[in-house]
Order: structure tokens, then sequence, then C-alpha cells
């Protein structure tokens, strides 16, 4: 398995295909009800790190905000630039590095598209990467997994047929990240993939955050923005301000 998970799967056309059916309708209403409850003004600038094929960065777009998606995956940013809105722009970015420097007013890093890396100062570098993007009064939104929920509720193995691609899921927690391989059918082709997510918690994230001068603020648990619960709430969101400015 390549050290690099994230390049090769997301980079495949596997990748989405397997999650074509995600429910659109309750991420558009989860980032509208964020921009009510953060009171984002007109004309804003929002960075969408990690955007994946762009279509909440357009989203964020048709409400006015002046729009930059990133993504590492070269495939999501050329599909993403097909779309046509004169306050969005795509950009392929590593995350782990600084994009614009006090630049803008926030930062939304989405779908738990967090703690895909081993080493944990890699991670710690996204953080720190958002802090430096961010301008003096910014925020930064996290949605990621609630790592204790999906352990505790870890689906071990699965198969489906999407599209005539059969896929086969292996689920499992290895004590520091929650691992998914995934095996993929294609006719007579085979291939493997995998994903790999850190199992941060509140804690860990505060720490990290603090670590790169970033304040959680605010912590909800779902798309609702209803409180967070560590053992029942489906996700962690949090909302940070930096602590000090330099």
């Amino acid at each position: 398995m390549t050290k690099d998970w994230f390049k090769e799967w997301f980079n495949t056309t596997y990748y989405h295909t397997l999650y074509k059916n995600r429910d659109e309708d309750e991420a558009m209403q989860f980032i509208d009800n964020l921009c009510t409850h953060l009171k984002i003004e007109a004309d804003s600038k929002i960075l969408d790190l990690a955007c994946g094929k762009g279509r909440h960065a357009m989203h964020l777009a048709k409400k006015g905000f002046r729009t930059t998606g990133v993504d590492l995956a070269e495939q999501s940013i050329f599909k993403a630039k097909e779309n046509s809105n004169p306050k969005v722009q795509f950009a392929v970015h590593d995350m782990r590095k600084v994009f614009k420097k006090n630049e803008f007013n926030f930062v939304f890093n989405l779908f738990t598209s967090f703690g895909y890396f081993k080493n944990l100062d890699e991670n710690i570098d996204v953080l720190n990467g958002v802090a430096k993007n961010l301008k003096k009064d910014g925020l930064f939104v996290l949605d990621f997994l609630n790592a204790h929920k999906v352990i505790a509720n870890l689906v071990p193995s699965e198969q489906k047929e999407i599209d005539g691609i059969q896929f086969k899921i292996k689920r499992n927690y290895d004590g520091k990240s929650i691992v998914k391989d995934i095996f993929v059918k294609d006719q007579d082709r085979e291939f493997t993939f995998q994903e790999r997510v850190s199992a941060f918690n509140l804690k860990d994230m505060n720490r990290m955050a603090e670590s790169v001068g970033l304040e959680i603020i605010q912590t909800f648990g779902n798309y609702k923005l209803n409180p967070f619960k560590e053992k029942s709430s489906d996700r962690l969101i949090l909302v940070m301000k930096l602590r000090d400015y330099n």
C-alpha cells in the first residue's frame, strides 16, 4: 500500500463511484447552517480546503462569497474547473502548506478531510497552514468524524455493487487510525485502495490547535449544529479562531 494513500485513492474514478450517493442535500444544508450561524458577510473570502470536485465551493460562491477551492487531487481540480462562476477559483494545493498568507476570512475543512497523515507533525502542519491563511479576525471550521462513536459502531465488512463495479470494504481500528481497505473488481480488473484517518478526539484536536496558535471556541455534534456529545454525536465540528495574531 502506498505511503500516501490519498494521492492514489482520491485521484481514481472508483472513489467518486463509491461515494456517488452521498446525501448532497444534507451537505448543502450544513453549509447553509454554517453561513447563517457564523453570520458570514457578503463578499467574504472563503478557502475550501480539500474541496474535491468543488461542489461545496460552488455552493458558497453562489451564495455570494469569494471562494477558493484547493485539493491535492489533480483529477478533482480538473473537474472542478469545468464549473464557471466569477466568484470561485480552484487550484491544486497540498493542505500541509500555506496557500495565501493572511488572505481569508474563513477556512473550511469539511466532511472528514483531516487526519490523513500517519505522522502527527504533518497533521499539525495542516493546522499551521490554516492559521497562516487566516486574516486577523478569521475563523476556521473543521468538520471531523466523532472517532469515539465510529470506533464503537464499526462495521467490519460489507459488499456493494455500483454501476456494475463490485466493492468489498473492510474496516478496523488499529489503535491510532480508523482504516478502510477497499477491494475493487471492475470486470476482469482488480484493485486495492485504502483510507486511513487518525482517530483524533476533542482533546487531541485542542492540543494540536493550541500548538499552532488556534483556539477552539465552539463545538457541534451534527450538521444541524446541535451540541457535541462524545458518546452519541455523529460529527465533531469545531470552530476555531487565532489566539494570537502575528
